[in-house]
């Protein structure tokens, strides 16, 4: 579904992703790991159009997204949830789905019924205010959200940060679950290794900017340099 091929981001004299390609094919999830300043998120928000890449091209089946304005890329089929569960807390749950959809039809209302059937939790709580979700329901409110688009990409930039284990747990869960019941592609940053490779179908390892390793989880998991050197367990 997406291919990457030798993708070059800079902030002025700064390389923050050097000649870096690969491919996420559909239905996947594929990890990308890698120490804080790796590049990760940088990539992300470059495939999604909030960041110009230097050079390389970003296809999404087979058509070349790069340059193009975030709107025409959601509308082409891609969702970005940033790092940070970033909701609108005076608004309710509901509002807040309903923004994801507002450039379709029937008010934003559109594709409710099926986020709420992915997250009872969400659906629980559709009248309360955001702000008074606790931090793994408002994952689920963000990614709820993104998915209010009816993307065929979901881009997740960091959805476990600052969750307790347990929670974590749920919310990767949760994606492997998503991911097998609709056929979403997923791309996952996530700075916790051990636990994107117990969901994911394929892992990629950024080191300052540069792709270091492409494997399936269970050769990466059991590469002990690698995983000393770059994902920390």
């Amino acid at each position: 579904m997406l291919r990457v091929e030798d993708l070059h981001i800079a902030y002025g004299p700064v390389r923050a992703v050097d000649g870096v390609s690969f491919e996420v094919p559909k239905g996947s999830i594929t990890a990308v790991l890698g120490a804080n300043g790796a590049g990760k998120t940088s990539l992300l928000r470059t495939l999604s159009g909030l960041v110009r890449a230097k050079a390389g091209k970003i296809l999404l089946d087979d058509f070349d997204i790069g340059g193009l304005a975030v709107e025409r890329i959601v509308r082409l089929g891609m969702a970005h949830v940033p790092e940070g569960r970033g909701v609108i807390g005076e608004l309710t749950v509901e509002e807040n789905l309903r923004l994801g959809g507002l450039w379709r039809k029937h008010n934003g209302r559109e594709g409710l019924s099926e986020v709420y059937e992915l997250f009872p939790r969400i659906a629980e709580r559709r009248s309360r205010a955001a702000s008074t979700l606790s931090g793994g329901e408002r994952q689920m409110l963000v990614v709820g959200r993104a998915l209010m688009a009816r993307p065929r990409l979901l881009l997740l930039d960091e959805p476990s940060l600052g969750l307790a284990p347990q929670v974590a747990s749920q919310i990767m869960r949760m994606l492997r679950e998503l991911t097998d019941r609709t056929g979403l592609t997923v791309l996952l940053v996530e700075q916790n290794a051990r636990a994107a490779l117990s969901v994911a179908d394929r892992g990629l390892v950024l080191s300052l900017g540069r792709l270091v390793a492409d494997d399936d989880p269970a050769t990466l998991a059991a590469d002990d340099q690698l995983r000393h050197a770059y994902l920390g367990f």
